[in-house]
């Protein structure tokens, strides 16, 4: 028998669906006989009498959850995600110079400083990647600070605003889409693949209406026969360059061709929709944390 434990935050179970995920996990660590603790900040010092630890809290290096997973580590734990993971992922800039180093097909993607966001070099990228372009800050999650931009004055001003909160910006193609694809893999292996259907007129996974309420997009289970073999390959070149964590690997399909996104760590499994063809995935997480054997979906 393992103790494992799961760290999380008490704003992040705030949501139904995420506090029944994590109770889930509880219970498939019961069935398979091992001990599994929820811990809080206040627990942290904990994390050494566990044997495996799960991140269920919004990563950053700057956050208490990057403290837990280094202290988990450090102490010989098994750890999702481990701490070299969310340092890359957390830092789109880290991340995207992964995929290029690798080759993995992603929007056509620039990195600028602040002396290089100017009107004249917007039409020179619009020129390049077309228009509108898509700005990205280095450390942005959920879609926020993700934004289109259609023109140099809007270009200028979104991307001053962006780096006020890191060196870098990230400017890309832009690719529409009425979903994307989500690859959640662990360990070089998928867990399971979901659909994200966008809301309607909404162009990102978390967008906002007119009205500037959240707009969220619908998960879409997807049977197993439905999965296109090059979408997986793709998916898993994009996550093993990365290392060997849990991760979501968002993906565009335009015209045949399969087209990474981003790179996610900490990604969602949220009862009732990551999990809805995929109720194994509590096992198979907890499998992972205590060293046995699992089978990939794919």
């Amino acid at each position: 028998m393992s103790r494992l434990a799961i760290f999380t935050e008490r704003n992040t179970i705030r949501r139904a669906i995420e506090l029944t995920a994590l109770t889930n996990f509880r219970i498939a660590a019961a069935k398979l006989g091992h001990d599994c603790d929820f811990l809080f900040r206040p627990e942290i010092m904990n994390i050494p009498r566990y044997d495996g630890l799960l991140i269920r809290a919004l990563t950053d290096p700057l956050n208490t959850s990057y403290v837990a997973a280094r202290m988990g580590e450090a102490y010989g734990l098994r750890v999702i995600d481990e701490p070299a993971a969310i340092v890359v992922c957390c830092d789109k800039v880290n991340m995207y110079q992964h995929l290029m180093r690798a080759k993995v097909p992603m929007p056509e993607t620039r990195f600028l400083t602040e002396d290089e966001v100017t009107v004249e070099q917007a039409h020179e990228l619009f020129e390049t990647f077309g228009r509108p372009l898509v700005l990205k800050a280095p450390n942005s999650s959920f879609s926020a600070y993700v934004e289109k931009v259609n023109d140099g004055e809007a270009f200028e001003k979104v991307g001053k605003r962006f780096l006020r909160r890191a060196d870098r910006l990230v400017v890309q193609q832009y690719l529409p889409s009425a979903f994307d694809w989500r690859v959640t893999m662990l360990d070089g292996k998928v867990l399971f693949v979901v659909k994200y259907v966008m809301a309607k007129g909404a162009w990102r996974i978390h967008d906002k209406d007119d009205e500037g309420k959240p707009s969220l997009c619908s998960v879409e289970s997807v049977d197993r026969s439905e999965v296109p073999p090059e979408l997986v390959r793709v998916a898993l070149a994009a996550g093993n360059c990365i290392g060997r964590s849990l991760f979501g690997v968002d993906v565009k399909e335009i015209d045949g061709q399969f087209i990474v996104i981003e790179v996610n760590d900490n990604p969602n499994i949220d009862a009732g929709n990551e999990d809805q063809n995929n109720p194994e995935v509590y096992r198979n997480v907890v499998r992972h944390l205590v060293g046995e054997p699992w089978e990939g979906w794919i």
